[in-house]
C-alpha cells in the first residue's frame, strides 16, 4: 500500500505485550463451532503464521513436522514472498489464510481492507481457505494505539471488519494480543460475535485473559520460533473444526 513502510517482521518484544490468546464468538459457539474452555484446549491442531522475514519456506518439512495450518502475511507492507508462502503451503496440503498488518493511522479500515483484498486477502470457502485475519498490535513506528481513541480505534477496526465480510462473506479473524485489546479498545465485546479471535501470549498454557464477550480463544500464538518456521500457532479444535472454519465461520 502506497505509504506503508517495511516492518521486519511483527512487533513482538515490548515488555507489556502479552501476547494474548483469540476467540470465537459466541454465535460460532451456539453452532458448536469450538467445544474446549479458555482454560485448555482438549484438542489442538498445530499450525504456524510467516511474513517476507522468513523468505521461501520449506513447505513439506513444515508439514512432514506437524504443520497443518499456516498464515501467511500479504499486506501492511507487500510480502515479496507471498506466493511462495501462500501457494506453497496449499500444495503440500495445509489450510491456509493470509493476514494484513493495520496501520490505523495510515488510511481507513475500509480502503485497507479494500487493499488487502485485492492482493492476496480473498476467501473462497472452499474448506482449505482460512478468512482473512487482522494483525493488530502495537504499533512498531509510534503511538502505542496510532494517535486513535478507544472508540476511533473500534470504529476503524469495524470498518476494516465490515468491509472484508462486504467482499468475501466471511468476518475477519482479528490477531491481537489482550493487553493492547484492553489499552486500545477499551476491552471492545463489538466484535464478540463476529469474530473469531487470534491471541498471542507466548507461554506454555493457553491464553485466559480474552476479549469481553468472547467464550474461548479461536488461534492462539504461543511462541516466536519453534519447530516451525515463523511464529507457532494452535487452533482450539478438531481438523474437522479448522476446515469448517476454512468453508464458513459466519
Amino acid at each position: 500500500m502506497s505509504g506503508f513502510q517495511p516492518l521486519v517482521g511483527r512487533l513482538r518484544t515490548k515488555a507489556c505485550a502479552t501476547l494474548a490468546a483469540v476467540t470465537v464468538g459466541a454465535a460460532m459457539l451456539t453452532a458448536g463451532f469450538v467445544g474446549a474452555t479458555s482454560a485448555q484446549a482438549s484438542t489442538v491442531v498445530y499450525g504456524m503464521d510467516v511474513s517476507g522475514y522468513q523468505g521461501n519456506v520449506a513447505w513439506q518439512t513444515a508439514y512432514n513436522n506437524g504443520a497443518r495450518f499456516a498464515y501467511v502475511k500479504a499486506t501492511g507492507y507487500t510480502n515479496p514472498y507471498f506466493a511462495q508462502q501462500y501457494n506453497g503451503s496449499y500444495n503440500v496440503g495445509m489450510i491456509r489464510g493470509a493476514y494484513h498488518f493495520a496501520h490505523p493511522d495510515y488510511s481507513s479500515g475500509s480502503y485497507q481492507a479494500d487493499y488487502f483484498i485485492n492482493n492476496g486477502g480473498g476467501s473462497s470457502g472452499d474448506g482449505k481457505t482460512l478468512p482473512p485475519a487482522l494483525d493488530i498490535e502495537y504499533n512498531p513506528n509510534g503511538a502505542t494505539c496510532y494517535g486513535l481513541s478507544q472508540a476511533s480505534m473500534v470504529s476503524w477496526i469495524a470498518s476494516f471488519s465490515n468491509e472484508v465480510h462486504a467482499r468475501t462473506n466471511k468476518y475477519p479473524m482479528i490477531y491481537t494480543t489482550f493487553d493492547w485489546w484492553n489499552t486500545c479498545t477499551g476491552n471492545s465485546s463489538a466484535f464478540a460475535n463476529t469474530n473469531p479471535f487470534w491471541i498471542a501470549i507466548y507461554r506454555s498454557t493457553p491464553p485466559t485473559s480474552i476479549p469481553a464477550g468472547t467464550a474461548t480463544w479461536t488461534m492462539w500464538q504461543n511462541a516466536s520460533s519453534g519447530v516451525f518456521p515463523g511464529d507457532q500457532d494452535q487452533f482450539n479444535g478438531s481438523y474437522t473444526q479448522l476446515q469448517a472454519l476454512a468453508t464458513n465461520h459466519d
